[in-house]
């Protein structure tokens, strides 16, 4: 199975260029620095000892800003370089990190004998931390033949995943052996990495419960902050095509009983925000968009947030959140958005019957008593409600017990890192 994996990366390796070409014409990479993806780099290494990071797209990225942040601190490492694929998550790095002489961020070059040689040759990594379910053949097998110790962190293989990987077992030992270790996010991956043939598996829990504390009223215009100060807010997040409707149908519910109440609305996919735009309009719902915030009145229904890396700050000022793809039938099998970020912010959970990829994680916040199902605007916008008639201040015991469970997975990966520096 290895052979013609690695056969068909060679048959792709002419027609790389092109097809970066054609992603750029539709807004999906970085005009400039879409060239890291073929490993033409621009960036030093630097002297001393490299940890790199490779995550696959926002929600990974933020889920290990805790670990960089403790490496950061670590005497022993020189430098940390974090790779990434997808074009939002380059940019949010990219400008978090921008003035950080530490830290660097690139793309990771596809996984082609030739782009990765070149990568590797360049940075010569101490030690390689893939977070998730980034398992690219090629470069793990590189990066074990030049001794490099090789984690895998908060490791997620859902039924799907296992089942996919089950059908070539030999070829799957032949990757999932290479990992030094790997530290799993659940009780499912922990076993599905073993029958793969991982030799050294752990678990403390998902690493998305730890956090950096933020500051509101740094992230957030204070003009703004007083405009809204007497709404009632909810949020929509991760919402994917019908959900916004769906949302609009709840808020417009919202207000035969609270006149006041602000919607926010963050799709997953900012690249639809003209239509979505168009499909709101059409509800008579007064719309504005994030990037234009001054905007923002009494009359203003639904903020509409369209750029990437936003979502925290408004589930700041959100107390109920409703999170999508969960409500979408023909995505029954690769269901449901990771709700621990606003859970963490105290924020009373909603999300539709369809959650199969974080089960494991619904059902302990459930057993927290801060998330709920719902089917229809009817339910949500009643749920929403008696949230809003309660005026409840947010659970500051459960944001305090999720905040500790969350330490506590930090700190045992953050002491299994360490062996390997």
């Amino acid at each position: 199975m290895y052979y013609w994996y690695k056969f068909f990366t060679y048959l792709f390796y002419p027609f790389a260029p092109i097809y970066l070409f054609f992603r750029r014409i539709r807004k999906k990479e970085d005009t400039i620095r879409y060239k890291e993806k073929l490993s033409k780099i621009n960036l030093e290494r630097g002297e001393g000892f490299l940890v790199w990071f490779h995550v696959a797209s926002v929600g990974e990225a933020m889920s290990i800003l805790p670990l960089i942040e403790s490496c950061q601190k670590e005497k022993k490492i020189d430098k940390i370089l974090i790779t990434s694929i997808t074009f939002s998550s380059g940019k949010i790095l990219e400008n978090r990190f921008k003035n950080n002489d530490k830290i660097s961020h690139q793309f990771l070059p596809f996984d082609i004998t030739l782009f990765i040689n070149k990568f590797l040759n360049h940075w010569k990594p101490n030690l390689s931390i893939f977070i998730d379910s980034e398992i690219w053949p090629n470069l793990i097998l590189k990066i074990s033949k030049r001794k490099i110790p090789l984690l895998l962190i908060n490791a997620r293989i859902t039924k799907k995943t296992f089942n996919r990987w089950r059908f070539a077992m030999s070829f799957s030992k032949k990757i999932f052996e290479k990992f030094n270790l790997c530290i799993a996010s659940n009780i499912e991956s922990e076993n599905f990495l073993k029958i793969l043939g991982s030799k050294n598996v752990k678990n403390y829990g998902n690493l998305k419960y730890t956090s950096i504390k933020k500051t509101l009223k740094k992230e957030l215009n204070i003009n703004f902050l007083n405009e809204i100060k007497n709404r009632k807010i909810w949020c929509a997040a991760s919402t994917h095509p019908a959900e916004e409707i769906f949302c609009a149908n709840t808020h417009l519910k919202i207000k035969e009983s609270y006149k006041n109440v602000l919607t926010i609305i963050i799709p997953r996919h900012i690249d639809r925000i003209k239509k979505i735009t168009e499909e709101l309009l059409k509800l008579n719902t007064n719309v504005v968009l994030s990037s234009e915030l001054d905007k923002v009145n009494s009359k203003t229904d639904i903020i509409l947030v369209n750029s990437y890396g936003e979502a925290t700050k408004f589930y700041n000022i959100s107390k109920n959140v409703f999170l999508g793809k969960s409500l979408l039938e023909s995505l029954i099998r690769d269901s449901g958005q990771n709700p621990i970020e606003p859970a963490r912010l105290g924020c009373k959970i909603y999300h539709g019957p369809y959650v199969s990829n974080f089960t494991e994680i619904y059902n302990h916040l459930e057993k927290l008593g801060i998330s709920k199902k719902i089917n229809n605007p009817l339910e949500l916008s009643l749920s929403i409600v008696e949230e809003f008639k309660n005026e409840k201040p947010k659970n500051h015991e459960i944001i305090e017990k999720i905040e500790n469970y969350g330490e506590n997975i930090l700190n045992n990966v953050i002491t299994e890192i360490k062996k390997y520096i």
